[in-house]
């Protein structure tokens, strides 16, 4: 009968198990294939559209100062008046420059093509200089500006964002072109400013899929382990002006990829995330159900044998502790002492064992009941764990006698526990029929010696004890003293 029941025990167990897994398992991967999809089809390219909002925000203040430098009318008369004096131009271009902190100001002149700059005039344009080709390209442009990233003509090294602002006259008459120029640098910083707000990687890759611009936090040890891999991402990716892809990378991530044109730059703005956030937290709610499904079949099992394990605890608390004192029962202290005495060998340490007896303690149960002496038994025991490590033993050898077992303590430090413990009984008051009562207790010490057997050191102790009752009593006998020690 107990196997069957047992039997159907574990039969529902694994039911309700398997209801749970399967249901589970269902809503996991259903949910993760919807986030997925939310994040390639919504949330990044919501992330990039804001992104690219933003950079246009941050690029209008260079735009609008190129716009009021085009249709300034200093230049106009400047330029109509036949580009004489050309130090008028280069100090209002510097005024521009101071005025609204931009890396550099420039105007070129259509009649002239005099490159006209903050230090001065710097060279004339030609059409057959191929790095001058800009200025033709934002010439033939039907916008009012064109935006491109160079080399900064005054300083080669450093690489700059130039708004090229086309400048007409009432007639419609190309004059020249006038703007500003901005550190690559700054747009480097929005870009972290970005990835710290958003949480995801940014960067800028060319129509060839090079990564022209990106952050200081960029992830370039992920993208050389998965370089083939986010070679054809790009390959898919940046055929559109707008499109997303993901992949697996070498380390089991998931790699996904957003793409935006910004046609200002001609550049393709990525966003990119490795994994997904909730797609985390949805495996941590699937661990849980599963965590759930697992505690509830183990309470049925528990239920089951709940009574069994209260009897099994309850049997093994009697065999092991005294029920009067919470102290060690005298049927596993020799087990716990071979364990001691394993670990002392191993650790070359001392070990030593105190017999302590309550003098007197038949008068306390004649005199004043059996009561009054549990209870002399109960705060004797106290007091003694009370002055020992939570690694020594006390154990309750007799009626009312204690043994105690100090690993790690020679001879020596032994007999001062003792006198201690000895001393805070002998302190101790009890008050019994209106009478104080006070009781004290004597000791044999024993240090175990090299291959002694348990019974040996025991039997050391309890006739160094016998020595300290004859020597009258409230007295501890160590192995190496003979003489009488009282309080």
């Amino acid at each position: 009968m107990v196997v069957n029941k047992r039997f159907y025990i574990i039969i529902l167990s694994v039911i309700v198990l398997t209801g749970f897994l399967a249901t589970s398992l269902i809503g996991y991967f259903v949910a993760k294939d919807s986030l997925t999809e939310r994040l390639q089809q919504e949330m990044l390219p919501l992330t990039s559209d804001n992104i690219y909002s933003e950079i246009q925000r941050d690029l209008l203040q260079p735009l609008l100062i190129s716009s009021l430098m085009a249709n300034d009318v200093f230049v106009f008369d400047w330029v109509n008046g036949g580009e004489k004096d050309a130090s008028k131009m280069t100090s209002y271009l510097a005024q521009i420059q101071k005025k609204y902190n931009t890396i550099t100001a420039f105007f070129i002149s259509e009649k002239s093509r005099l490159y006209y700059h903050p230090s001065g005039v710097l060279k004339k344009i030609s059409e057959k200089h191929e790095d001058e080709s800009w200025y033709f390209e934002a010439k033939k442009s039907r916008n009012p500006y064109v935006i491109n990233i160079d080399r900064d003509t005054a300083d080669v090294r450093r690489l700059s964002i130039f708004v090229n602002y086309r400048i007409e006259d009432k007639s419609g008459n190309f004059i020249g072109i006038i703007g500003v120029g901005l550190a690559l640098q700054s747009v480097v910083e929005l870009i972290e400013n970005y990835q710290k707000r958003y949480g995801r990687e940014i960067y800028f890759v060319n129509r060839q899929g090079e990564i022209m611009l990106r952050s200081s936090q960029y992830h370039a040890e992920l993208h050389n382990e998965n370089k083939a891999a986010l070679s054809k991402a790009f390959v898919k990716i940046l055929t559109s002006p707008s499109a997303s892809s993901s992949f697996k990378t070498n380390n089991g991530s998931t790699l996904y990829l957003n793409s935006r044109l910004v046609p200002e730059f001609d550049w393709h703005l990525i966003v990119e995330q490795v994994n997904d956030p909730s797609s985390d937290r949805i495996e941590t709610a699937f661990i849980i159900n599963m965590a759930v499904a697992l505690v509830i079949s183990v309470i049925v099992l528990l239920l089951a044998h709940v009574a069994v394990r209260g009897y099994h605890e309850r049997l093994e608390s009697m065999a092991t502790q005294d029920k009067l004192t919470g102290a060690t029962s005298r049927q596993v202290f020799e087990f716990y002492f071979g364990q001691a005495v394993a670990r002392c060998k191993r650790r070359d340490e001392s070990l030593s064992l105190v017999l302590l007896d309550i003098d007197l303690f038949k008068l306390i149960n004649d005199n004043y009941g059996h009561q009054a002496g549990d209870l002399v038994l109960t705060r004797i025991a106290q007091l003694i764990k009370s002055h020992v490590r939570e690694e020594d033993i006390v154990c309750r050898w007799g009626g009312e006698e204690f043994l105690l077992l100090l690993t790690s303590c020679n001879l020596e430090r032994a007999r001062g526990i003792t006198e201690i413990i000895r001393s805070a009984v002998a302190g101790l008051e009890f008050h019994f029929n209106n009478q104080v009562v006070r009781v004290t207790i004597s000791a044999g010490l024993a240090e175990m010696q090299q291959s002694e057997a348990f019974a040996q050191v025991v039997e050391r102790a309890d006739h160094h004890l016998y020595e300290a009752k004859h020597a009258g009593r409230n007295c501890i006998k160590p192995d190496s003293d003979t003489d009488n020690e009282t309080a």
